[in-house]
């Protein structure tokens, strides 16, 4: 039989096991989402800032899950939540906040930020680049904090425009078409330009940036159940596009894709590419026999990008010891260091204004200036495009984007009808809801 232990030791032993315990139980465990795949560079990096945050303190634990693109990620935060486990902190695209927040799927980020210093509206108006915060915010409430973005972009071979004698990148339409003509020789298998035409949010968000360059809007700034689909800016620029293909015959025709536009580029068979400053740290590295060169989005009626990217954000139901947690890692995540570094290893722009005094960041784009061209363009950016049924909405617009560039005879006032009409349906109960409905 064991004797008791004395009591002095047994009192010992008590608080050693509740001082155990309280450790254990003030670690709040947390889910945080990010759209990536399984493998590649950046689940690996993410993973290595989310060993970092957790290692540099013991009150949280973030499991990170990785959820493939931002359509995917969204579907699985949804199910997350209705299956009554919401993920405390998700990296969502930017332009699903609205759609989150009409739904009232997303907390407030005064919820997490009621742990902090001060008003996450006050965070966003003070911290970040201006083009970010419309996308940011719901009817005045800020409901995500930007992470990283983009804008569209021109990626040019500077060798194949020295060879063509082209002097500088396209300034507005015409130099664009003058400069792929001289570019294109389809003996060689090779072209002036490709532009991305798929549904997953690349057709959209490049198409997007054409009809505001062509001098419209895309969508009611103010209001998510309003598109222009139709509108006469809306035709003229999906007429652009085609008529590169069928008309100039600079561009293959088809649905294209981003790595086949890159795979092209890489191998000296494009002159000209619009896609995501995100995209400049990929571009980079894998240029190899020519010199990459970078410019602003040319102009028509005016120069204009859309914001692109991805924000914070929150799923309700998460306990207040998750959102306290959610904070700290947000706040982690969103400083000028760990910002910074993200900005540089993806390309993304850093959202944050701080971001830039930083010594890192400050040598960076003195090694490479053209990083630099994606901040000299938000003073022509404009939120992204964001609605009422978001996705469906974008697919309505990027299906007839898909059938017009895949046959000649497709006119794209046709095309633009189509899309207004599927797009009206969409968010029509939403639109009787608000704007159609009845005062009494």
């Amino acid at each position: 039989m064991h004797k008791p232990l004395p009591k002095t030791l047994r009192v010992l032993t008590y608080a050693i096991t509740l001082a155990i315990s309280g450790t254990a139980m003030a670690q709040e465990k947390i889910d945080f989402m990010f759209p990536a795949p399984v493998d590649g560079k950046l689940t690996m990096e993410m993973t290595r800032v989310i060993k970092a945050f957790n290692d540099s303190q013991k009150e949280v634990e973030v499991r990170g899950i990785f959820t493939g693109n931002y359509d995917t990620t969204k579907m699985k935060a949804e199910s997350a939540q209705k299956a009554g486990q919401p993920p405390a902190l998700v990296i969502m695209s930017a332009n699903f906040t609205a759609d989150l927040a009409l739904k009232d799927e997303i907390l407030p980020m005064d919820e997490l930020f009621k742990y902090g210093d001060k008003k996450a509206g006050d965070f966003l108006q003070t911290a970040f680049w201006p083009a970010m915060r419309k996308n940011a915010q719901v009817m005045g409430v800020t409901y995500a904090i930007p992470f990283h973005n983009s804008t569209p972009i021109l990626y040019y071979n500077k060798t194949m425009f020295d060879q063509a004698g082209i002097k500088q990148p396209p300034q507005n339409w015409k130099e664009l078409l003058d400069d792929a003509k001289k570019l294109t020789d389809q003996s060689k298998g090779q072209w002036g330009i490709m532009l991305p035409s798929t549904n997953d949010d690349y057709g959209g968000w490049i198409f997007s940036s054409l009809v505001r360059a062509n001098g419209g809007n895309y969508f009611n700034e103010n209001y998510p159940g309003e598109v222009y689909y139709n509108a006469p800016t809306t035709i003229g620029a999906l007429r652009f596009w085609q008529d590169l293909i069928y008309k100039d015959k600079v561009m293959p025709s088809g649905v294209l894709n981003s790595k086949q536009i890159s795979a092209a580029f890489f191998s000296g068979k494009l002159g000209m590419a619009m896609l995501s400053t995100g995209a400049l740290g990929f571009m980079r590295e894998n240029t190899k026999d020519f010199e990459l060169g970078v410019a602003m989005m040319p102009a028509q009626e005016q120069r204009a990008v859309p914001i692109g990217g991805a924000s914070l954000v929150s799923f309700k139901g998460i306990n207040d010891a998750q959102k306290k947690a959610a904070y700290q890692f947000l706040t982690y995540l969103v400083s000028p260091e760990v910002n910074g570094a993200w900005s540089r290893f993806t390309g993304y722009f850093s959202p944050l204004k701080a971001s830039y005094d930083t010594a890192e960041m400050k040598e960076y784009l003195k090694q490479d200036p053209r990083a630099a061209i994606a901040l000299e363009q938000l003073q022509y950016a404009h939120p992204w495009y964001s609605t009422y049924e978001t996705v469906a909405v974008r697919k309505a617009m990027e299906n007839q984007l898909a059938a017009v560039v895949n046959d000649e005879k497709v006119t794209p006032e046709a095309a633009a009808e189509a899309a207004q009409k599927e797009a009206d349906t969409l968010m029509k109960p939403y639109v009787e809801k608000t704007a159609l409905q009845t005062v009494k």
